[in-house]
């Protein structure tokens, strides 16, 4: 019960910290960082792929499940906003 609760507080300050350090990025550096952040979702989905498959029960199982939907979404969510930043920097071929 207590390693819950430390992996609650944990995640709970993970998402102050990220929200606080995005928000003060510069709109110029986006399309790098979103570069750097689909390589970091491409991690996440190794790890949540790895959680699924290792057998710890059905709950540990779905929640990888759940873990692998979420992280996919985002690695190819990001893939397409990368993309599309992109395209504004090609010049037209006229």
């Amino acid at each position: 019960m207590e390693g819950l609760i430390i992996s609650f507080y944990i995640f709970v300050l993970a998402i102050f910290i990220g929200n606080e350090v995005i928000a003060k990025v510069p709109p110029l550096l986006h399309t790098p960082l979103m570069s750097g952040s689909n390589a970091i979702s491409g991690i996440t989905l190794v790890g949540a792929i790895l959680s699924t498959g290792a057998g710890k029960g059905v709950l540990a199982s779905s929640l990888g499940l759940v873990a692998v939907i979420f992280a996919t979404v985002n690695v190819v969510g990001g893939f397409m906003v990368t993309d599309r930043m992109l395209e504004m920097f090609k010049k037209d071929k006229k």
